[in-house]
């Protein structure tokens, strides 16, 4: 039995996917499948689930919730399989899920693998980075936010999405064909319009197919932004980028070879 919390939350077996129904028994799954591995105190878990109202009888409730739980892995799980145990009382619960079971450790495990492979085989980490991009299938549902716990995981496996997408633009940026990212770079870039990093490979991306001036436009625009909006300057690494297209820096070349970082 695998599970999924990106996009939606819920149960694979055999290939099918059952939606798990319930507010708070999704919530209930996604706080136990995000800790895998590790038991969840009772008082945590009556956070995640009531946040500062929690029933009267909160322990018998948060049971109730557990034992609910049990009989719907249970039921989606099948006559052929067994379902992972969850277990746990008073102290908290656990559920015992291989982490490798649960889509979003699976994505993580993967970057992480591509973080490494950049500085050897780059390659590899852009075919792991396309590995990790597939298993995309969304970001954690919104209904999920009143759990501080699946909140904050949100938030994370958000940033490593668009810092996937980011790093595989690079390489092929770096290794292919400067035209082949301009019109996807344009798309995150509406889509984040703060986040500099897309500037950054935009601009370079324009300067590397003869179009200086739509580099030096794109600058213009992200610091008009900036200071309009937020009232800074942009970040020194990208003032530094801008100030080598306008000087036509040899530095802004394509270097085959070089390793890139993608931790940044």
């Amino acid at each position: 039995m695998n599970f999924t919390v990106l996009g939606s939350i819920g149960t694979v077996v055999e290939g099918r996917f059952v939606a798990i129904t319930g507010a708070r028994q999704r919530i209930l799954l996604t706080t136990l499948l995000l800790t895998a591995g590790r038991l969840l105190p009772s008082e945590q878990l009556y956070s995640e689930l009531w946040g500062e109202n929690p029933p009267e009888s909160v322990e018998n409730a948060l049971q109730a919730h557990v034992s609910r739980l049990r009989r719907t892995l249970r039921l989606h799980a099948g006559e052929k399989m067994q379902p992972p145990p969850l277990i746990g009382g008073p102290s908290g619960y656990q559920l015992l899920v291989a982490p490798m079971d649960v889509d979003v450790h699976v994505f993580r495990e993967r970057l992480a693998q591509a973080r490494t492979a950049v500085q050897q085989d780059p390659s590899m980490a852009r075919d792991l980075l396309e590995a990790v991009l597939a298993l995309w299938r969304g970001p954690l549902p919104q209904e999920l936010a009143a759990s501080p716990l699946c909140r904050s995981a949100a938030v994370q496996v958000e940033e490593d999405y668009l810092t996937a997408q980011e790093s595989r633009l690079e390489l092929e940026l770096r290794y292919g064909a400067p035209s082949d990212v301009i019109s996807e770079l344009r798309r995150l870039g509406m889509m984040h319009p703060w986040r500099e990093r897309i500037t950054e490979l935009l601009m370079l991306a324009l300067y590397r197919t003869g179009r200086q001036a739509e580099a030096v436009e794109t600058y213009n625009a992200m610091r008009a932004r900036l200071v309009g909006e937020l009232g800074i300057e942009p970040s020194l690494r990208l003032r530094e980028l801008f100030r080598q297209i306008l000087n036509q820096a040899p530095a802004l070349e394509p270097l085959r070879g070089m390793a890139l970082s993608l931790d940044e």
